[in-house]
C-alpha cells in the first residue's frame, strides 16, 4: 500500500494502471453478480406440504403446486409459500405449555376465564373450554380476504360457541358435548365461508364443560342422582325385557294349545256324528241285527273292565263262582 502513497503520505493513483482494463474488470464483476442474482431469483421450490401464491408487483397472478417453478427475477415475482396440509390448532379457555407423556398447561389467565364463562339458554352460567383444528384450504383467500386470519378464526370460534351454548340448557350442554361440538363446528364453518377466510375446520373438541365452582357440588349431586335414576331405569327395562317376552311366549303357547284342543274336539265330534249317522242308516235297514250287534259290541267293551260277573236266568241268580285268579275272567 506504501507504493500508492507520496512522500507526504497522501494516496496517489498508480501510474501504470490502464483505466480501460479497470472498467472492463468492473463490468465483468458486475455481469457475474447480475448473472448470479438472475439465476437465484428466477426459480423457487415448493415443498409437498405447501402451495405457493405468486405475486407480480404485489398482485396475485398464479398459485403453484409442489415442485420446482420459475418466476421473473429481481423481485418482479414473489412466491409466498403457504402450508396447506398443516393442521393448526387454537385453544380456548386454556393453553398447552408442554406436550408429551404428561401434558402441562400454563397458568389460567384473566382472558381464559373470560372466554370460558358462558350463559346458557336457561340463564345459567357454565364454564366451557375447547379446541379448534383447521387447515388452509384456499391460500389466496387466506392471504388476501382477511387482514388477520388467525384472529378472525379465534373471534368467530368464540362467537359460534357462545351462540350454540345460548341455544341449549345447562343440562344439555353438560350431557351432550358431542352434539354441542358438532353444532358449533357447523356454525363456525358457515361463518368462515361467508367471510371467505380460506380455511376448513377439521374438528371441534370440547375440552372441559363444568358448572361454576360455587355450584359445582350441587350439580355433581344432581348428576349423581340422574345417573342413579338412569341405572334403575335400565335395570327395570332389562327385567321388563326378560319377563314380558317370557309371559308373551307362555300366553301364545296356551292359546295354541287351546286352539289345538278345540280343533281336536271338533274333529272328534264330527267323527262321532258321522259314525252315528251311518249307524242310524244301518239300524233303519236292519233293526234286529243292528241292535244285537250293538249289544255284543257293548259287552265286549264293558266286560273286560269288571271283576265279578253275575249271571241271571229265568230261574233266579246263579251262585257267584270265584273265577278270579283261576284263569278265567279277571
Amino acid at each position: 500500500m506504501d507504493a500508492f502513497r507520496d512522500a507526504g503520505g497522501a494516496w496517489k493513483p498508480p501510474q501504470n494502471v490502464d483505466p480501460k482494463a479497470v472498467a472492463r474488470a468492473l463490468a465483468a464483476a458486475l455481469g457475474v453478480i447480475v448473472v448470479v442474482v438472475l439465476l437465484f431469483s428466477s426459480y423457487y421450490t415448493v415443498a409437498p406440504e405447501e402451495k405457493a401464491v405468486v405475486l407480480r408487483f404485489g398482485k396475485h397472478v398464479s398459485t403453484a403446486d409442489p415442485g420446482l417453478h420459475f418466476k421473473l427475477p429481481f423481485g418482479i415475482d414473489t412466491a409466498v409459500k403457504v402450508p396447506v396440509t398443516e393442521v393448526r390448532k387454537l385453544e380456548f379457555g386454556f393453553g398447552t405449555q408442554k406436550t408429551g407423556i404428561r401434558t402441562t398447561y400454563r397458568p389460567e389467565s384473566d382472558e381464559d376465564r373470560a372466554v370460558k364463562l358462558m350463559l346458557t339458554g336457561d340463564l345459567n352460567i357454565v364454564s366451557v373450554s375447547w379446541v379448534v383444528q383447521y387447515q388452509i384450504a384456499n391460500p389466496e383467500e387466506y392471504l388476501f380476504q382477511v387482514r388477520d386470519p388467525d384472529r378472525a378464526i379465534r373471534d368467530l370460534s368464540e362467537s359460534a360457541m357462545r351462540a350454540v351454548v345460548g341455544d341449549h340448557t345447562i343440562d344439555e350442554v353438560l350431557r351432550n358435548r358431542e352434539s354441542v361440538a358438532a353444532l358449533m363446528q357447523k356454525r363456525l364453518s358457515k361463518s368462515l365461508d361467508d367471510y371467505k377466510a380460506g380455511v376448513r375446520v377439521v374438528t371441534v373438541q370440547l375440552q372441559n364443560v363444568t358448572p361454576p365452582p360455587k355450584v359445582s357440588d350441587s350439580f355433581n349431586e344432581v348428576n349423581k342422582a340422574q345417573q342413579e335414576r338412569s341405572q334403575l331405569e335400565n335395570e327395570a327395562m332389562q327385567e321388563y325385557n326378560r319377563v314380558i317376552p317370557l309371559a308373551s311366549g307362555e300366553g301364545r303357547q296356551r292359546i295354541a294349545e287351546s286352539e289345538g284342543y278345540a280343533i281336536d274336539r271338533t274333529n272328534r265330534a264330527q267323527g262321532e256324528i258321522a259314525k252315528f249317522t251311518e249307524l242310524l242308516a244301518e239300524y233303519k235297514r236292519s233293526r234286529v241285527v243292528t241292535r244285537k250287534r250293538l249289544y255284543l259290541e257293548t259287552l265286549e267293551e264293558v266286560l273286560p273292565k269288571v271283576k265279578r260277573i253275575v249271571v241271571a236266568s229265568e230261574g233266579g241268580v246263579l251262585k257267584l263262582l270265584p273265577l278270579e285268579g283261576q284263569g278265567g275272567v279277571r
